[in-house]
């Protein structure tokens, strides 16, 4: 179930994606440098706008194009879901430093399938020799962890004269501080810490192999540049999702370049004494903003906040408001006054996400804000 779990997030994820993509419509046109919404050659189709800051998504056969190994690793992740969604982000923020959205297009994942990451996530045996994890010796004082926890895979595309060729990859290793075991079935679950820097160099590793056996799949060009980023997965108690801490990139062959460190940090607001804030000031603007709703609306479970921070700098926001409200007109009405208050007290210049949830957990209205846009767009979801 867990498995499913996953995959139903991941394709969730790739609708979200698709629509950030940008708006479809059935206009059609050629040439490799047109900008209309949505162009058809006799296979696929290429949705989004070349003059946005997100990528143009792949259509084929009026279908969108989701990743072969989509949903797979992802066990531990049903326990903490912003790993999922902090990774799947992660990997297209820092493909953009090298893959511009004026000139590449966006692929899911097409040459890593099921059963190849399912080997390299195993561990490491007679009948498993692509496993990226060392070999089981039991669960004793000196057990073996479970260092890589996912892999993912995102394909830049090139549109040559109506033909789609790959000119890019990025591939993405999710890395355990935390590796969940249980040493029978059924039995109760133990926890064993990986220290940072084992994790790392056991990272660096595993990257060089997923490297040499990318390069050798069929279909993978020698020579187009190929990012691998390294990914630390938070805790599944952790109330933030993890984020990824290096990359290098390969030019062509099996040579890795320089290891670049980044600086990501994911926090919660409010904060807490033992959980502080890059900058305060963020912190003062969403407390105002949590405090005009709740006396607005005192019928509120609670208003928290994961943020994204590079170094000091505030890069993003995702805001979750639990709701005790059961009619369809108080939603709309908190709805409302929400995005005025969003607009008025959480910090511009940012993209931020708004989720409004029920005491049952469903989704009653999202909200989002791109970076650069002033007002809030609204979804209400009604029939819940």
């Amino acid at each position: 179930m867990k498995r499913k779990a996953g995959a139903f997030v991941g394709i969730c994820l790739a609708a979200l994606l698709l629509v950030g993509c940008g708006k479809s419509n059935n206009s059609s046109s050629s040439g490799s440098n047109d900008t209309t919404t949505t162009k058809k050659t006799d296979k696929f189709q290429i949705t989004g706008d070349a003059d946005s800051d997100q990528y143009r998504g792949v259509i084929e056969n009026g279908r969108y194009r989701v990743s072969k190994s989509r949903g797979v690793g992802v066990q531990q992740d049903a326990n903490n879901m912003l790993n999922l969604k902090n990774f799947d982000i992660g990997m297209t923020d820092i493909s953009k430093k090298f893959f511009s959205t004026q000139s590449y297009i966006f692929q899911e994942g097409q040459y890593l399938s099921t059963s190849t990451v399912e080997k390299w996530l195993g561990r490491q045996s007679k009948d498993n020799p692509d496993g990226l994890n060392p070999v089981d010796n039991g669960n004793g004082s000196n057990r073996n962890p479970m260092y890589v926890q996912q892999i993912g895979e995102q394909d830049y595309m090139k549109n040559n004269n109506g033909k789609l060729t790959l000119a890019g990859m990025m591939i993405g290793i999710g890395m355990n501080q935390k590796d969940y075991y249980q040493k029978q079935q059924y039995g109760p679950t133990f926890t064993q810490s990986i220290p940072h820097d084992k994790m790392v160099a056991q990272g660096k590793a595993d990257a060089q192999k997923v490297l040499e056996r990318v390069r050798k799949i069929d279909g993978v060009p020698n020579n187009i540049p190929i990012v691998i980023a390294m990914f630390e997965q938070a805790p599944n108690d952790s109330l933030v999702g993890g984020s990824f801490y290096a990359y290098a990139v390969s030019n062509s062959g099996t040579q890795l370049g320089d290891w670049k460190n980044l600086d990501i940090k994911n926090v919660v607001f409010p904060a807490t004494s033992t959980n502080s804030v890059p900058n305060s000031n963020d912190e003062h603007s969403f407390e105002n903003f949590k405090d005009k709703i709740q006396n607005f609306f005192p019928n509120l479970a609670g208003v928290t906040a994961q943020a994204q921070y590079d170094g000091n700098t505030l890069k993003g926001m995702n805001v979750n408001i639990t709701t005790q409200f059961y009619s369809e007109t108080e939603i709309i009405s908190f709805t409302q006054y929400v995005a005025q208050a969003a607009q008025s007290y959480l910090p511009n210049k940012i993209p931020i996400d708004i989720q409004i949830l029920g005491s049952d957990g469903k989704t009653q209205a999202f909200l989002s804000r791109n970076a650069g846009e002033g007002k809030f767009e609204s979804h209400i979801l009604t029939g819940n």
